[in-house]
């Protein structure tokens, strides 16, 4: 069921995650539209807990959405006992579309689908599942991929998998987004008979997002509890990650003493940084960049106070009621998140391209 169109209308604020628990109930297998233009962190790099038993499967760690806190925030991979014999899970992904990025939910079914050509590691590396496979109602695991004790379980064989991208990207499509389409066998898949996320896994997700260093801005992209050996247990036998997948720089929240800047006028100035590679032409041609992009941003920001400028003075011609003046401050600063969520996005490519320095001659 598609319920992107009828969330597309609200607020962040108003799209809180519980209408997502709520919908991913009903086991909709939708895309949920959550107003940020920022993507989550990269993949963390961690350990694989080893299998509790036969019969479960893993579950990959990914990054979910709190709107309350207005953070990403890690739910740890971890091993799940498979609603059916025979069933496999295809796991959700971020995509950007409609100028925000959607979250593709995960779901359990015969055949792996689509799931954005991530790298979440242990089997799932972009397209299809290398972990195990199932053979007269019993699975049998990929010791070469997963962390299984085969004293414990029996059901093994051993098959390197090649070639596999260490690209730690977790999302699809925008600016330095994977660039994966789904395949005609992943789209019959999704089309096909499949349930979604089990109770356990509803409950793994909650106590994810009541942990607070589990959210982005607590660790950097580095989770404490990157993984676990049972679905909501993180208290027992857990994995901590080693390093994050990649540097993460969230976007300035705020501009303002108070907290979240709502006008343009209310933004920390402008960064604009500076080439000293030892190359002259490279670092001048760097700066001109810099300062073309600079120019534009601040034409964007000032077009967009003098809108919202207009909005004002209508508002106080109409004298409009305190209800209409605070939903047009929210859409203000909705407005405001987005343009620097999106100037701030423009100046981290441009920074990719800084001159490298020169190896200095003795």
């Amino acid at each position: 069921m598609q319920i992107s169109s009828a969330l597309r209308s609200l607020s962040s604020r108003v799209l809180i995650l519980g209408l997502l628990v709520a919908a991913l109930s009903t086991a909709s297998f939708g895309q949920f539209r959550v107003a940020i233009t920022f993507g989550p962190p990269a993949i963390p790099v961690y350990e694989q807990p080893v299998c509790p038993g036969d019969g479960y499967m893993w579950v990959p760690g990914y990054w979910y959405w709190d709107d309350d806190a207005a953070d990403y925030y890690w739910v740890p991979g971890t091993w799940v006992l498979a609603p059916e014999v025979g069933y496999l899970w295809t796991p959700g992904w971020w995509g950007w579309g409609d100028n925000a990025f959607l979250w593709h939910e995960g779901w359990w079914g015969p055949e792996v689908g689509f799931y954005g050509g991530i790298n979440y590691g242990f089997g799932y590396f972009g397209v299809g599942f290398g972990g195990g496979r199932w053979e007269d109602g019993h699975f049998f695991y990929n010791r070469a991929v997963l962390n299984v004790n085969e004293s414990i379980v029996h059901n093994v064989y051993n098959t390197r998998i090649e070639n596999v991208s260490e690209n730690r990207v977790s999302f699809n499509g925008g600016h330095g987004g994977i660039e994966a389409r789904p395949t005609p066998q992943e789209e019959a898949a999704a089309n096909g008979r499949h349930v979604g996320p089990v109770s356990s896994q509803m409950q793994h997700i909650q106590e994810a997002r009541s942990n607070p260093q589990l959210r982005a801005s607590a660790n950097g992209g580095r989770p404490p509890i990157a993984a676990t050996e049972r679905a909501g247990d993180f208290k027992g036998n857990v994995v901590a990650a080693r390093e994050a997948g990649a540097p993460y720089h969230p976007p300035n929240r705020g501009g303002t003493a108070g907290g979240t800047a709502v006008h343009p006028k209310e933004l920390p100035p402008l960064e604009r940084p500076t080439a000293n590679s030892g190359n002259a032409k490279a670092d001048q041609k760097y700066q001109k960049q810099q300062d073309k992009l600079a120019q534009q941003q601040n034409k964007e920001r000032q077009k967009l106070q003098q809108q919202q400028d207009r909005e004002h003075k209508q508002l106080a011609q109409r004298q409009a009621s305190p209800k209409e003046t605070q939903s047009v401050e929210q859409k203000h600063q909705q407005q405001t998140q987005q343009m620097q969520q999106r100037q701030q996005q423009q100046q981290q490519h441009l920074q990719s391209r800084l001159p490298a320095p020169t190896e200095q001659r003795k």
